[in-house]
């Protein structure tokens, strides 16, 4: 039997300054985040199964509120980049195997990696709010998915459809943009420490 005295040290007795508690504490905060990118990542795909089985309120084919990018602008700004894209990537891919299929799936990459680059330049230049930033992202979105379907489809005819989606992306990205701002107001940041 093995006795411990009062001089042993607990391992949460550090002080906050001590290079010993940081030391202790970032592997838990980086599990902490994989959880949480988990759990958004779990999130983001049940927001994109609504959209798949909501019928879109316009009548304009291929329009959607994108509400899954919700996730991603909280994740981009209260976790980090690197795991915003991991948890849109996972989402992608769930996505394209559960419901939405190859074509889908693809589509969604597309639109997915050229809003993400958007957002993180928009983002980094310290210019733009969270809305701007969300507005720029559902424009890039709705562009690169024209890109890819222009790409696939083989004929240009289909970028007369530009200004509909430039107009849709900017309405979703506001209304998207808004709603994260007011989650980030209110979700306090030590929660994702």
């Amino acid at each position: 039997m093995q006795s411990y005295n009062d001089s042993t040290e607990h391992p949460r007795s550090h002080a906050p300054g001590d290079p010993r508690s940081s030391v202790q504490s970032a592997p838990r905060s980086r599990a902490k985040r994989v959880a949480i990118s988990a759990l958004f990542a779990s999130l983001a795909l049940i927001f994109s199964y609504i959209e798949a089985i909501v019928p879109a309120a316009t009548a304009i084919p291929g329009i959607k509120l994108g509400i899954a990018n919700l996730v991603v602008i909280i994740a981009m700004y209260r976790l980090d980049l690197r795991y915003a894209l991991t948890i849109n990537l996972v989402r992608i891919a769930l996505a394209g195997f559960m419901f939405s299929g190859l074509y889908g799936a693809i589509y969604s990459l597309c639109g997915c990696l050229v809003s993400f680059a958007v957002m993180c330049i928009l983002k980094k230049t310290g210019l733009f709010s969270v809305i701007g930033v969300s507005m720029g992202g559902g424009v890039a979105h709705n562009l690169g998915q024209l890109c890819i379907a222009a790409f696939l489809v083989s004929g240009l005819e289909i970028f007369y459809y530009t200004p509909v989606l430039i107009v849709s992306g900017t309405i979703s990205g506001i209304l998207i943009g808004w709603l994260g701002h007011i989650l980030l107001t209110h979700l306090p940041a030590k929660l994702f420490l």
